[in-house]
């Protein structure tokens, strides 16, 4: 009688991808190792459990913007250290780190760093606030009232294209040069990207959702508040991102007139007597705050609406 002789499970091999290797996996870290940093870092994250090819784009990018920041700044010093621009036009990066220790010392323009910043800051974020209580609640009757949409949606469509330079003549002829002129012109152009977000997340929500509620009982009030909402927060966080952008590239426009201090009347204040380090200087202090702003609300986001992406 023949007996089937045992395999070895460390002999027996396996296709993968057309050609054998060994079933065991005790030689998978050291073939991870020879794989070169930028194979590493450019690598798709593995599949989830439940998933069968991923998402697009799925994986984390953070050691690739890493990567990114460092080598536009060595090409930033290179460019600089080699004259092939003038530092008139281009101040090198030691530049702006020393003019940023000046001004936040010594002041520029009657004001520190530091007071610029902070007058910057009321008048953005004042705006903002008020636009998230504002807007917010008109996006969502315009998504859910035909009334509030025939209402609303005509001013609101008829001004969101214009640059707020085009009426900020008429901002000041009617509430003057004071700071109400500039925190409502920053108002103005966060609102309409609010209100049509929260529109379009209202106009969004699954009506077999909607109908569920109906069934179980709910009143429109209940599925305004716990269905509608809580479904259009995906785009209402997608619009805020977009409204404080539009709030901080206005700024300069409301620090134009009759501003003594701010980080858009500082790059402007600069620019006049071609002090490209200040005016390099202040735009990065705004892209600092704006980028740390909106990596807070991408934090929020996950928290409060954990279900993005997955339903």
């Amino acid at each position: 009688m023949m007996t089937k002789p045992v395999a070895n499970p460390h002999a027996s091999a396996t296709a993968v991808g057309g050609a054998q290797r060994p079933a065991g996996t005790p030689n998978a870290p050291r073939a991870a190792r020879r794989r070169g940093l930028l194979a590493r870092m450019f690598a798709p994250r593995p599949v989830k459990a439940g998933e069968s090819f991923g998402a697009p784009g799925q994986g984390p990018s953070l050691a690739i913007s890493v990567v990114t920041v460092i080598a536009l700044l060595l090409l930033w010093v290179a460019i600089t250290s080699s004259g092939m621009i003038k530092p008139l036009f281009l101040p090198g990066p030691r530049a702006i780190v020393e003019k940023f220790i000046q001004v936040s010392t010594e002041g520029f323009a009657g004001s520190t760093l530091w007071q610029h910043t902070l007058a910057s800051l009321y008048r953005v974020f004042g705006a903002f606030a008020l636009a998230c209580v504002t807007a917010i609640p008109v996006g969502i009757l315009m998504g859910v009232s035909r009334i509030g949409r025939g209402v609303f949606d005509p001013p609101i469509e008829f001004y969101r294209p214009l640059p707020p330079l085009a009426y900020l003549p008429l901002v000041i002829i009617w509430f003057g040069i004071g700071e109400f002129s500039k925190v409502f012109l920053i108002y103005l152009a966060i609102f309409a990207p609010l209100a049509i977000a929260a529109r379009a997340g209202v106009r969004s929500v699954s009506m077999e959702q909607i109908h569920a509620a109906y069934s179980m009982g709910a009143s429109p009030r209940q599925i305004v508040m716990h269905v509608i909402v809580k479904s259009a927060l995906p785009e209402i966080f997608t619009g805020m991102r977009i409204g404080i952008g539009v709030g901080w590239t206005t700024l300069v426009a409301a620090e134009m007139v009759a501003a003594s201090s701010g980080l858009g009347f500082m790059v402007l204040n600069a620019a006049e007597f071609l002090a490209s380090d200040i005016v390099i200087m202040g735009i990065i202090v705004i892209g600092f705050f704006a980028f740390g702003f909106d990596l807070i609300m991408r934090y929020l986001e996950r928290v409060l609406v954990p279900w993005k992406g997955k339903v």
